[in-house]
């Protein structure tokens, strides 16, 4: 199906010939009230101009057809991989969204795992002072339920480990050495990914979906403080043609919490999660209520439901729709007035 928000026309100046419309519906109007009789109700008003507007909407359809359309195509994902890489380090114990980050980012995943396509694979990358991989990516719910069961909320945030150990498991062909670039970040040097992803990856048992059938969708308050440096590994990601969706959890005022016997405020720092989406084409979403975490979470399942393919002209399709339209107005007001309008 097409992408009616990717929608554009060769030839626009024809759209001028959709003037006709408005004009006809007027014309249409004038009359009607020039012979009007008793009024009548809403159903029975909707009913006698039915065939008109039938008739109007197929004539709009074709003056778009005369200007050419063109929009990207959407065809069902055939399979698809998804990691979702969760923070859940000591701030996201803060209770600004209710009952607390931590609680509102675990039950929207939970739903999120419920309501995923059957092909797309998923799999959970935690994030504290390191990263680990809670579970490879499945297409098995239960196993994803399970691995999100009783998460310890840890010390530090190492939020660009969580990013490169997500690629790792997205990428096992990709010879992407994780302790290496972890290793440099902790004795100071920058990271220094390759510059473009290996010409011959090494066969891999498991392969996972190449470009655009790859995500990783980044779950945190973006208060990043150890490991890599996570715009250097939002690059990696962007080289290897992996879109990094970013979700900020919580709310600008932020809320106190308690570490160690002392108290902090912690809020939500949204500038490094934008920027990370932005280096990867992905897209950046603020929740700043587990109400927001649920609605985000269905928007990005539709995301990974379907695929975009190449701009295709939809100027046939259209076309035949307008002329469908336009004959059955005309033929439910030729069996009902035994007229054409």
């Amino acid at each position: 199906m097409p992408d009616l928000f990717s929608l554009h026309f060769l030839w626009p100046p024809l759209l001028v010939s959709g003037l006709l419309v408005p004009i006809l519906l007027w014309v249409y109007l004038r009359l009607q009230r020039a012979s009007a009789t008793a009024p009548v109700g809403l159903k029975a008003k909707w009913l006698l101009h039915a065939p008109v507007l039938l008739v109007l909407l197929g004539l709009t359809l074709l003056c778009l057809a005369l200007a050419r359309p063109q929009a990207v195509m959407l065809t069902p994902m055939r399979e698809a991989t998804v990691m979702l890489a969760m923070d859940i380090s000591g701030s996201m114990r803060a209770k600004d969204l209710e009952p607390s980050r931590f609680e509102a980012a675990k039950a929207a995943a939970e739903r999120f795992i419920q309501d995923k396509p059957a092909r797309l694979r998923v799999g959970l990358v935690t994030i504290a002072g390191t990263a680990a991989l809670a579970q490879a990516p499945t297409d098995q719910r239960d196993d994803l339920l399970r691995a999100l069961e009783n998460l310890p909320l840890q010390y530090g945030s190492a939020l660009g480990t969580g990013v490169l150990i997500s690629l790792e498991a997205l990428l096992p062909g990709a010879n992407i050495d994780a302790q290496k670039i972890i290793n440099e970040a902790m004795d100071g040097k920058p990271a220094k990914p390759p510059s473009q992803p290996p010409s011959q990856p090494a066969p891999s048992a498991n392969p996972a979906p190449q470009g655009r059938a790859m995500a990783i969708v980044l779950l945190s308050d973006g208060q990043g403080n150890m490991g890599p440096d996570l715009l250097a590994m939002a690059k990696l990601a962007a080289e290897h043609k992996v879109r990094i969706y970013t979700v900020g959890v919580g709310t600008p005022e932020g809320a106190i919490v308690q570490a160690q016997g002392r108290s902090m405020r912690v809020r939500l720092e949204e500038d490094m999660l934008r920027k990370v989406a932005n280096e990867t084409q992905g897209e950046y979403f603020r929740a700043s209520s587990a109400q927001d975490l649920h609605k985000i979470y269905d928007q990005l399942g539709h995301r990974f439901r379907f695929e975009k393919r190449a701009v295709t002209e939809v100027t046939g399709a259209m076309a035949a729709l307008g002329m469908l339209l336009a004959l059955w107005g005309c033929l439910l007001s030729l069996h009902r007035y035994g007229r054409i309008l």
